[in-house]
């Protein structure tokens, strides 16, 4: 790029601050500028899409998350569900068992969930600023200047936060000074999509035998990934390769290549183990690959990082709206660093116990694959741990025990789901019938819904979907108190109790 202008042009203002346009980005952008806020999203790239990409896997919790901003059917549509998993040639997992709308592992490439997210973002009011790198940027106790560079020349942008969704080599974790420890696992990966004579028996199949490793997913419109890895032909990032070298990374781990042939785009990879210790410093975050490297073992890269977009942004909104303190943005630290550090360690067994080499090695792994396949409770955890539906955050001393918990898509007294009421962006407050209708908080704040059962549990549900708070408590007085202390402490509403006056609405829990 050409020497920019000495000059400077003023300041531009936003809220927030998002440097990368990948699906992280996308998806954060998209929930602030929702929620009202003024939102900037710098991109180093043209202000291109591309059809290449290395994610391929959408898992249950990513779709209930792009449910409850409406997208997710659309995405189905177009994708190729998955109800059956061949791991090592033994093990079979079968995501049906999963309680969920989406007892499936979808397959599509990663651009076109860009896609959607790229639009939502738009249609929210999200500005896009294309070919704008990032030079630099200083944060003070109001906000934080970005120094970036573009075809008109170098500019300040001014925001209250910044959040670095930019990638493996970010920009905005160098600048902090942030390391990144870990290792390299894997070095040339090998990635391709290719067309193939013969079907695998499974539309997903992965194995590995010590020296070799494959994986074939369909997309399930003629075109299949390829990732392969073999031993013994190793090579730098930017080494050209080609379909021989795909093939026979097949035939070694999986015994067959299925006739590959008319290869659309072959590409050449490393495989990091990283992440970085803290997820915020100050009035800066980082999120997805930026924060958080690991093996593609278990395809939970992507999903992993839009998790942590739904996590932060509700928190900035409310935040950045008044209704809740700065504190609870170090929340975002205290939920999703352990996630990230458990998917290193999950992706990570994974693609060790795909390359072992030694026979005793190979043969516990069989073993363990066939225990799996007869012991359901095994099965079913496997499953639930691969598709992110077990993730839980910390819940305080005390709490109930549905709190941090992942809400499941609960049907209502109205007809409607959950996860519908959720595209509001709200928090929701699920209670016995008699109850809502005493309820009147802020109608910008809060939902609230009755159960389409007859449970009586109280459930304070965050716009991310995990409970922040229940109570099965049956004396009116007590129910009612702890819904105050809930409904001020997590949406900033403040509901007096009964004969206060008009300072609030009463509240009435239990008969």
């Amino acid at each position: 790029m050409p020497e920019a202008p000495h000059s400077e042009s003023a300041d531009a203002i936003a809220d927030v601050i998002v440097v990368g346009a990948g699906p992280t980005g996308l998806l954060l952008a998209g929930d602030l500028a929702e929620a009202g806020l003024r939102v900037t999203l710098l991109e180093r790239r043209p202000e291109t899409i591309s059809n290449l990409t290395r994610a391929l896997v959408v898992h249950a919790r990513t779709l209930e998350q792009l449910d409850a901003r409406g997208l997710a059917d659309e995405l189905v549509a177009g994708g190729h569900r998955l109800t059956r998993l061949s791991l090592f040639g033994a093990a079979t997992l079968a995501p049906t068992v999963l309680a969920s709308r989406f007892p499936f592992v979808l397959v599509t490439p990663q651009y076109e969930v860009e896609k959607l997210l790229a639009r939502r973002a738009r249609q929210a009011g999200v500005t896009f600023r294309y070919d704008s790198e990032v030079l630099g940027f200083d944060q003070d106790a109001d906000g934080v200047t970005v120094r970036l560079r573009d075809a008109g020349g170098i500019h300040r942008a001014r925001a209250a936060y910044l959040v670095g969704t930019d990638g493996v080599h970010s920009t905005v974790r160098e600048t902090l000074g942030m390391p990144f420890p870990g290792r390299s696992v894997l070095r040339s990966l090998i990635l391709a999509d290719v067309r193939l004579t013969q079907e695998p028996e499974s539309p997903l199949t992965v194995n590995g035998n010590g020296d070799s490793f494959a994986l074939i997913a369909s997309f399930g419109d003629g075109i299949h990934r390829v990732i392969g890895w073999n031993r013994h032909r190793q090579a730098s990032d930017d080494a050209p390769a080609g379909l021989d070298e795909v093939r026979e990374c097949a035939r070694l781990a999986l015994g067959s290549d299925y006739g590959m042939h008319d290869p659309r785009w072959i590409s050449r990879f490393h495989s990091d183990e990283r992440q970085v210790p803290d997820y915020r410093v100050g009035r800066v975050f980082l999120a997805g690959d930026a924060a958080h490297a690991h093996s593609p073992a278990g395809g939970q890269g992507m999903n992993t990082c839009l998790q942590d977009a739904a996590n932060l942004s509700w928190k900035l909104a409310a935040v950045l709206q008044g209704r809740s303190p700065d504190s609870l943005l170090d929340t975002y630290q205290t939920e999703r660093h352990p996630v990230g550090k458990k998917v290193l360690r999950t992706s990570g067994a994974i693609l060790r116990i795909a390359l072992l080499s030694s026979t005793p090695g190979r043969a516990a792994r069989t073993l363990a694959a066939q225990l799996v396949n007869r012991i359901q409770p095994l099965s079913r955890r496997a499953v639930r741990a691969i598709s992110g539906i077990d993730i839980s955050y910390p819940a305080e001393r005390g709490a109930h025990p549905l709190t941090g918990r992942r809400a499941p898509d609960i049907q209502l007294a109205d007809g409607s789901r959950l996860y519908e009421l959720l595209r509001q962006g709200r928090f929701v407050l699920i209670a016995p019938a008699e109850e809502t209708g005493v309820l009147r908080p802020s109608a910008d704040r809060l939902v609230t819904a009755a159960w389409g059962s007859g449970r009586r549990t109280a459930l304070l549900v965050r716009p991310d979907g995990y409970i922040a708070w229940a109570t099965d408590a049956t004396a009116p007085a007590e129910r009612g108190a702890a819904l105050r202390t809930a409904l001020a402490h997590w949406t900033g509403t403040a509901i007096a109790p009964a004969g206060t006056g008009p300072a609030g609405p009463p509240v009435t829990i239990g008969s």
